[in-house]
């Protein structure tokens, strides 16, 4: 672990670059990051200690923001082309996929210290965790599976075949099972962790590489990113039918929701992002607008409303860029 020097805690107040156009957002700060201006991927907080973990991808390493003091108070080196990165409170766990080495990275929260390393197949990426088992299945993109992951061991003790590239994954709290995006088979997986067996893909009419994913359980709906066609598809989860499709920003990636305020953000590689109203039965848009540059990545403080936005590059140095509802 690195904890970061004096220039991550300095406050730049310019975002000449972040047009909202009709989006309700208004900019509250650029905070300089760490390392160089390269690429960053996933990132994932924690409301109980206030921590954005940030994966940059291009360092290898992840980037640890307090969003009390709007600073970087660490850097945890040594994780290779990290693309996903998840935090499990309950556990005091960060959770990092290494694409670079193939593995799985286990961090202490209290710490920031490395604590296991496991074997994650082929080009891990996106997380999910199912607590009932204590098993994080990860997203193996290329490798065309599913790998599960004992948390308490440390250790696979699954790989589920999926017979396509693998996208986003998330756990839904109602059924308990995780679901998948097959990308190149246009479907959504459904696989119960207490078994690892598929129990059901869904056919996407209208996806075209489906990489995002975000369920939204009360409303019992999942929002499907589809970066080849700049859609994003809404699933009922009763029916298991897509029920409505929007236009949005290119090359979608990840999203975020808003519980209190009921709002998703896409996040997009061309720096659009577009936002949505979820009520009880339907999603409806909000608006899009021009966040920065290469803004795909996006996460939310619901407490706050605060939404938080890595950019590689603006003006030569990498930024986090921090948006509140207007």
């Amino acid at each position: 672990m690195t904890v970061a020097g004096s220039v991550a805690g300095c406050v730049a107040h310019g975002a000449d670059d972040a047009a909202t156009g009709n989006l309700p957002l208004k900019h509250v700060e650029d905070v300089p990051l760490p390392g160089r201006a390269s690429r960053f991927d996933y990132e994932s907080y924690d409301p109980r200690t206030h921590l954005l973990f940030i994966a940059h991808l291009g360092d290898s390493e992840i980037v640890v923001f307090d969003t009390l003091v709007f600073r970087v108070v660490a850097r945890i080196p040594g994780i290779s082309s990290v693309h996903g990165v998840l935090v499990v409170p309950e556990l005091s766990r960060v959770y990092a996929s290494a694409t670079g080495t193939n593995e799985i990275v286990a961090i202490d929260e209290r710490t920031l210290k490395v604590i296991a390393r496991t074997p994650g197949g082929v080009y891990p990426d996106g997380m999910a965790y199912a607590p009932d088992i204590r098993r994080l299945y990860i997203s193996d993109e290329t490798g065309e599976t599913e790998t599960v992951i004992d948390v308490p061991g440390n250790r696979r003790v699954a790989t589920i075949p999926l017979d396509g590239e693998v996208g986003n994954s998330q756990f839904d709290p109602v059924s308990r099972h995780i679901f998948v995006n097959v990308q190149t088979r246009r479907q959504l997986v459904e696989i119960d962790p207490g078994t690892n067996a598929i129990v059901s893909r869904t056919d996407l009419p209208g996806a075209k590489g489906n990489h995002g994913l975000l369920i939204v359980p009360e409303s019992r709906l999942a929002l499907i990113a589809c970066e080849g066609n700049n859609r994003l598809l809404v699933l009922d989860m009763r029916s298991m039918k897509v029920v409505s499709a929007f236009d949005v920003g290119d090359a979608p990636d990840v999203l975020a929701f808003d519980p209190p305020l009921r709002t998703v953000y896409v996040a997009g590689e061309a720096g659009v992002v577009s936002m949505f109203s979820v009520n009880a039965s339907r999603v409806s848009k909000i608006g899009d607008g021009h966040v920065g540059p290469n803004a795909h990545v996006v996460d939310v403080d619901a407490a706050t409303h605060r939404s938080y936005f890595p950019l590689k590059d603006v003006d030569g140095h990498p930024v986090l860029r921090i948006m509140a509802p207007r």
